[in-house]
């Protein structure tokens, strides 16, 4: 089984549910969320902050900007949204943000558009986010 995502159907499966949540994961192993912790085979956990939106926005953007094939989309409000293309294939990862200061995270949804496996990289990818956060990137 192989999830295609073209660059035209993005944008009508990333955002907010109506409840305020980021989407939930397909069903497919190339996708990880903070949203959902009874979905065991894609649950990540949240990045921990503490601070304004816009504080939490500028550092985590700041960390965007300077990860290799990462490029902002979206900023609005506590809604953050990055695109990762990688370097051989040219696939686009998509990764959100939801930042919840009265709750001390940052919701996170890192999925790939194509495939059904991305070996982790989504994954790795929050990782390595949240340890530069952790370590106070500007």
């Amino acid at each position: 089984m192989v999830a295609k995502i073209t660059q035209d159907r993005a944008s009508t499966i990333l955002g907010l549910q109506s409840d305020g949540r980021l989407l939930p994961c397909p069903n497919l192993r190339n996708c990880v969320c903070s949203h959902y912790p009874e979905d065991v085979d894609h649950f990540i956990e949240a990045l921990h902050f503490q601070g304004t939106i816009e504080e939490g926005r500028h550092r985590l953007r700041s960390i965007l900007t300077r990860m290799p094939q990462a490029r902002v989309i979206v900023e609005k409000g506590s809604y953050l949204r990055a695109e990762f293309t990688s370097k051989l294939f040219k696939f686009v990862d998509d990764v959100e943000f939801l930042l919840a200061p009265s709750e001390g995270k940052i919701h996170v949804r890192s999925a790939s558009r194509l495939g059904y496996w991305d070996v982790g990289a989504n994954r790795k990818r929050i990782g390595e986010i949240r340890r530069l956060f952790e370590q106070g990137e500007p």
